[in-house]
């Protein structure tokens, strides 16, 4: 008994190939999209996390402004002044001006 195959050549073949051609480029492009929504997804996220690191960086600056003003006030050096080194305001003959 003698099977019939018939061997596909010619304009059936050539279809097949340009299909898989197709389905091939279709999925590449699939892969490809996908990869760059994964990437852009991943740089929100990195923008979003450095958003926050720099508001807390803001929010410690203000502090440290808020700080640096209360030790720079005259009336705690005055009082570190009298207390600490023991310093008080020279009398009135005591001070020579220079010309």
């Amino acid at each position: 008994m003698a099977v019939n195959r018939k061997i596909v050549r010619g304009p059936g073949r050539n279809l097949t190939a340009v299909w898989v051609l197709l389905l091939v480029l279709f999925i590449a492009e699939l892969f490809f999209y996908a990869w760059c929504r994964m990437q852009c997804v991943q740089a929100g996220y990195l923008i979003a996390a450095e958003n926050s690191k720099n508001q807390e960086l803001k929010s410690l600056q203000n502090s440290l402004k808020i700080e640096l003003a209360r030790l720079k006030a005259p009336e705690r050096i005055t009082q570190i002044a009298r207390k600490r080194l023991k310093l008080e305001l020279p009398e009135a003959q005591q001070v020579i001006l220079v010309p």
